[in-house]
């Protein structure tokens, strides 16, 4: 099969590689349209020591179903391998899977490429009302649709308002969740300034430079997750109000622990979604809850590397570039 291999920093190939095989409980999927996340990035840069090169990235994939009695369907994949068995699994939470394996990171080849192999319990179907390249977005959609679900179970019902750092992806997908569960004042801050642009072309939420004085808002989501934007969720949301924290930009540093404490504030890390958070996200995309979803910048695989350096060098506006094989 042909696919995009990273093989170096700041490298990436096109070559031929050998087409996956299923494991038992597994089936082949042909994918059809995936998304470039921002750990395919931080990979990318070298800075993930849990992607070592050479490796197939890429975790956001729509496709076909190639194998097994499902053959032929249309799905959207669910990239987290979970054990099923683990107390974290039996509560539904398996996210939090001790044995968790994710596509794009060691066992598992990722999604650039024309395969993958995925458990098919993970596999959610889409009519064909649906694209791909809307349907792969299921996965960086249910991040945001996850964590705002966590916020919301801590205030006790929708927050009144909303503040996103970051209007990449998870960002801007963060507000349309909080938009389709109940929130109405939604404002986005994003440095970028052809991305704020792009995002005032896609929806009507405010997007501004930088976060705006007095706001304080009920909910804060930091989705860049960098020391600066820590400390501006700790300084800014509301007392006893809600962090949540998405963002893998950088590991330390940041908090404004003293007003935290003082305030009683919430801090919530928030990683990927469980199944039933990726089943929902799917539904609100299928029925349209999140919108029109058609805010991507589509390329060609072979387009990867080219892509990929545009992204570092903040020149693409769009919250998300999609590939297709």
């Amino acid at each position: 099969m042909k696919a995009l291999v990273y093989t170096g920093e700041r490298t990436l190939e096109l070559r031929q590689m050998p087409d996956p095989i299923p494991k038992p409980g597994e089936v082949l999927v042909r994918v059809d349209a995936v998304g470039i996340c921002g750990s395919d990035i931080h990979a990318y840069l070298g800075h993930d020591e849990r992607r070592p090169a050479p490796l197939i990235l890429g975790h956001e994939v729509a496709g076909t179903i190639a194998s097994g009695p499902r053959t032929g369907q249309r799905v959207t994949v669910n990239p987290l391998a979970t054990c099923g068995i683990c107390p974290a699994c039996r509560e539904g939470r398996d996210n939090l899977c001790p044995d968790r394996q994710i596509i794009s990171m060691p066992p598992r080849e990722g999604g650039f490429a024309e395969f993958i192999t995925s458990p098919e319990r993970n596999l959610i179907a889409i009519p064909d009302t649906v694209s791909a390249p809307v349907a792969c977005l299921a996965e960086p959609l249910a991040c945001g649709w996850h964590a705002v679900k966590l916020g919301n179970r801590v205030l006790g019902g929708p927050a009144a308002r909303v503040l996103i750092l970051g209007g990449g992806a998870i960002g801007f997908g963060a507000a349309l969740a909080a938009r389709a569960l109940g929130s109405t004042d939604i404002t986005i801050v994003e440095p970028n300034a052809i991305r704020r642009r792009r995002l005032t072309e896609i929806d009507d939420f405010p997007v501004v430079e930088h976060a705006p004085s007095g706001h304080a808002p009920d909910l804060l989501i930091d989705a860049a997750g960098f020391a600066t934007t820590r400390e501006v969720a700790s300084e800014t949301v509301r007392p006893g109000g809600v962090i949540l924290h998405i963002g893998l930009g950088q590991a330390t540093n940041g908090l404004n622990i003293r007003r935290m404490t003082l305030q009683e504030i919430t801090f919530i890390g928030t990683y990927t979604y469980t199944q039933g958070d990726f089943e929902e996200c799917a539904a609100a995309i299928i029925d349209g809850r999140l919108g029109r979803c058609d805010w991507t910048d589509i390329r060609s695989l072979s387009e990867g590397a080219a892509a990929f350096a545009e992204i570092v060098g903040n020149a693409i506006a769009s919250p998300k570039v999609v590939l297709l094989p």
